[in-house]
């Protein structure tokens, strides 16, 4: 039910983000979902991938920090009102959204949505979401 997102540090300079994109796709590894959020210091770069602990070392590697982070991936209806109606569950099962962002997946709208709440698997559970799973966006050689 829960996803691996990582979160990067970045400079803000010209041409580091496309670094760091650049050096995960060298790697073949596929970015499904990203968000990225500044200021005149640093960006912070979260992205959702199919191969996120490959992801972590090749961005260690190259020099960053990156945290990773437990988020869900919510199937959402893609008409006027989806994203309402899973943040009105979320919130009757007493789930506080930290952050949210969207993607495209295999012609399916999904939310990546940071969630606090405990406890969470069962409120979770308890929402009746529809929840993307793990094997769904990671690839088979990822643990």
């Amino acid at each position: 039910m829960l996803v691996d997102q990582l979160t990067i540090c970045l400079p803000d300079n010209p041409g580091t983000l496309a670094e760091i994109c650049r050096k995960i796709g060298e790697a073949g590894i596929q970015i499904h979902a990203l968000a990225i959020a500044g200021n005149a210091d640093f960006g912070v770069f979260r992205l959702i991938c199919d191969r996120p602990r490959t992801a972590a070392e090749v961005v260690k590697h190259a020099g960053y920090q990156v945290t990773v982070t437990k988020v869900v991936a919510v199937e959402v209806e893609n008409r006027p009102g989806g994203l309402g109606r899973v943040l009105d569950r979320l919130a009757s099962c007493d789930l506080n959204v930290e952050y949210a962002y969207s993607c495209s997946l295999d012609g399916r709208t999904i939310d990546i949505v940071k969630v606090s709440g405990e406890p969470l698997a069962i409120k979770l559970s308890d929402s009746g979401l529809v929840f993307v799973a793990p094997e769904e966006l990671y690839c088979s050689d990822e643990p």
